[in-house]
């Protein structure tokens, strides 16, 4: 398996990267779980200035609904009452759940501390038709900035990378707030970050697109000065419908 490792100032910079390096070095596997082929790389992505805009790919499956409901989910657990109703097995905050807490916690008592992990696999992962596939999250805090590092197993590149990864930016975010320290880098590690067969054409399309931009503002949106607001403007509507299903 080709091992990746891409840099970039700004979180699309990174995926960007992410991608072309997926298409271009990406070697061609079996994925028997799911009955299909998808090409692969293990691929770290460091992304230093990781709430720099441009923050937004245009490069994604989805809008800034989709992302504020995303984002809702992964701090805030805003679905969490799936887990509770037997609809679903797990949501990754279910399962960080007072784990958030202690990384605070932990980097508060002891700034230099490497005991600041959130663990998301658990036993019942073991033979589990939905393993998932975040595995860890640790922080450190170092220059006076909270570092983040992420694990996940499985990766899709073209459908959940970007998502998972402005996520969780988000919820360093809220760590480094929670500590009282600056953003330091980001760093999204996959050792499987693939393509299904379904989606190689929507791989060449982002890579074409990447290729054909001449400049990285040509692929992307503002987060600041734009997306965030029109996140903010889908915040009744999923709040509505998130009660909709809960008394559902």
């Amino acid at each position: 398996m080709q091992e990746i490792t891409v840099r970039g100032k700004t979180l699309p910079e990174a995926y960007h990267l992410a991608l072309l390096a997926l298409e271009e070095q990406g070697d061609y596997t079996d994925c028997g779980d799911w009955n299909t082929t998808q090409k692969e790389v293990s691929m770290t992505m460091i992304v230093e200035e990781p709430l720099a805009d441009p923050m937004i790919s245009k490069l994604f499956i989805g809008g800034p609904k989709e992302l504020e409901q995303y984002r809702q989910e992964m701090l805030y657990g805003i679905l969490d009452f799936e887990v509770e109703k037997g609809n679903w097995e797990y949501t990754y905050h279910q399962r960080m759940g007072a784990q958030i807490q202690f990384v605070i916690d932990e980097l508060k008592r002891n700034p230099s501390s490497r005991r600041a992990v959130i663990c998301i696999r658990t036993p019942e992962d073991m033979g589990s038709d939905d393993p998932a596939c975040m595995q860890h999250i640790q922080y450190f805090v170092r220059d006076g900035k909270l570092e983040c590092k992420i694990l996940f197993r499985s990766n899709d590149a073209c459908k959940a990378n970007f998502m998972n990864a402005f996520a969780l930016i988000q919820l360093q975010k809220l760590v480094a707030d929670g500590v009282g320290v600056g953003m330091g880098t980001y760093v999204h590690r996959a050792n499987s970050f693939h393509c299904y067969e379904r989606d190689f054409e929507m791989l060449k399309g982002y890579v074409a697109r990447i290729k054909a931009a001449d400049d990285l503002e040509d692929i992307c949106y503002d987060y600041e000065d734009g997306w965030k607001e029109m996140m903010e403007d889908y915040q009744p509507e999923i709040a509505a419908q998130v009660e909709e299903l809960k008394n559902h």
